[in-house]
């Protein structure tokens, strides 16, 4: 189901047991942040604070750990698990080009379907029921999540802004540092799209309109945060995800529009002639702060809001944070269209403890010499993954969704001297252990199965009790002890037998 409101969803939350109102006073410095991060730790509940310290009475509630778990995350994406939109995806992706009139029929449903996602526009906006021209943000509860952060920070944005040059959106999730009433700090990170465009309209000599949505869908949110392929709307990707066109308005203020059901939005320009300002430091995703450094910044000329308004925020820092299941979304569903580009990708994992660019672990089939090396630079190729600090690459046996299996497999199936990559290149901008500032040095791991070209001698199997031996003895055990469960054991498949067989030398026919 599509949410019209934010509210709408914490409804759908509440009912399900999912949501806790804070009415105790809790204050947006710090305190929020605290509570917030020990119900992400724990799987808790998604949190509604209702009496912000410090605000008056009636100010606007603050909604977190909305994506605590892999539960709301999917019900946040309209679905019941977001497995369903990789699957979705995956069939769409793979749509041959019809045939024959049957082939064409049969298609329409799908073509109909991807018709209705254009974001649509609308005369009258929720997001701009209340419309404020000289705006002061301190009225909003913008939290400040560690101490030593330069000040507070929105966390859960929607940063709109567009290329002067095609006109292309862009929706990016960028922290923005309150620098006064009217003032924002754009953390706007070497690599981003929105840099891009920031320097578009710097070579052009213009300023540059800026819109930042908070609240609405949360699929929406998700878009913002989503690694997309350059040129691809992320409210068009959005109403993939949610089945149903995003409603848009034109902004009250700059030449760009904002979604309609929004619960806030901040509309301003960013001098592009201007000297940059100081931003920072900032607790980060990596669970460390991010430096200080200098980034431009925006002047802020309206928000508008809906009567009812809720602000979302969200903490990072020292994972399991609430930004994994972001991340486990995103990973499930950019998979096929990894997929698409290496057809040899099985599966691909991104541990919550190596915080999205630091560690992936990737399956394959192997069919030929060096295609695990082949795949760690052609990922490193590859848009945001050029990011990647650590690759490893397993046979397709290995479920790398298991940390535990992945890392025994990889220690026993490595030689250093022989399966390590070592390369320098593009790394993420908080990478704080790099040489350079995004710049630094990778690590790809070869850990699948050695054949002769490669230097490798007889392999040994993996030890694994035949299935039927196992069922057997599993229903004998539950008899001997009753309550007992099932032990969970690693998904370990026979391997197909061209690379399962020992080589001696030679490819094998």
């Amino acid at each position: 189901m599509a949410y019209r409101s934010l509210r709408e969803f914490l409804d759908r939350l509440e009912t399900a047991g999912e949501l806790v109102r804070v009415k105790e006073p809790v204050d947006p410095v710090l305190e929020m942040a605290a509570l917030a991060d020990r119900a992400a730790k724990q799987g808790g509940p998604a949190l509604l604070f209702e009496n912000v310290k410090g605000r008056a009475p009636g100010g606007f509630p603050v909604a977190m750990n909305l994506f605590g778990t892999r539960r709301r995350t999917s019900w946040a994406l309209s679905s019941e698990d977001f497995e369903e939109h990789a699957r979705e995806l995956r069939a769409l992706l793979h749509m041959a080009p019809p045939q024959s009139l049957w082939d064409k029929l049969k298609m329409l449903p799908k073509l109909g379907k991807l018709a209705t996602m254009t974001p649509k526009h609308v005369s009258s906006a929720a997001s701009q029921e209340v419309v404020v021209r000289e705006p002061d943000l301190g009225i909003l509860p913008v939290l400040t999540t560690w101490p030593h952060d330069g000040g507070p920070f929105i966390t859960l944005p929607q940063v709109i802004t567009r290329d002067p040059e095609t006109g292309i959106r862009n929706v990016g999730m960028y922290r923005l540092q309150v620098l006064g009433p009217r003032r924002l700090a754009m953390h706007w990170q070497l690599h981003k799209t929105a840099t891009a465009h920031y320097r578009a309209y710097q070579k052009r000599g213009e300023r540059m309109p800026v819109a930042i949505a908070l609240g609405g869908d949360p699929a929406l949110t998700y878009c913002a945060s989503a690694p997309l392929p350059p040129n691809v709307d992320e409210y068009l990707f959005a109403g993939f995800l949610r089945g149903e066109a995003v409603r848009m308005a034109k902004g009250v203020a700059v030449d760009l529009d904002v979604p309609a059901d929004a619960d806030l939005v901040i509309e301003g320009y960013v001098d592009t002639s201007a000297p940059l300002v100081r931003e920072g430091p900032f607790g980060d995703h990596t669970g460390f702060y991010s430096l200080a450094d200098d980034y431009p910044a925006l002047d802020v000329v309206a928000v508008t809001h809906r009567r009812d308004p809720i602000y979302p925020a969200t903490v990072v820092g020292p994972p399991p944070v609430e930004d994994q299941w972001l991340g486990k979304a995103t990973e499930r569903m950019f998979l096929p269209m990894l997929q698409m580009i290496f057809p040899e990708i099985v599966d691909m994992a991104m541990p919550v403890e190596g915080v999205f660019h630091n560690l992936c672990l990737v399956s394959i089939r192997k069919d030929h010499p060096g295609q695990a090396k082949k795949v760690i630079h052609g990922l490193w190729g590859s848009g945001q993954m050029a990011q990647t600090k650590t690759l490893v690459v397993f046979d397709e046996d290995v479920d790398v969704q298991d940390v535990s299996q992945a890392a025994w497999r990889a220690f026993a199936n490595v030689d250093v001297k022989r399966d390590l990559v070592i390369a320098d290149g593009p790394v993420d901008v908080l990478d704080h252990a790099a040489s350079h500032f995004a710049f630094g040095g990778k690590i790809g791991v070869d850990a699948t199965r050695k054949w002769t070209e490669e230097g490798g001698r007889e392999w040994p199997e993996v030890c694994v009790h035949p299935p039927e031996v196992v069922a057997r003895m599993d229903a004998l055990y539950a008899r001997l002890v009753p309550g007992a469960e099932n032990p969970r054991r690693p998904r370990i498949a026979p391997p197909p037998a061209a690379s399962w067989t020992p080589r001696r030398g030679g490819i094998l026919q």
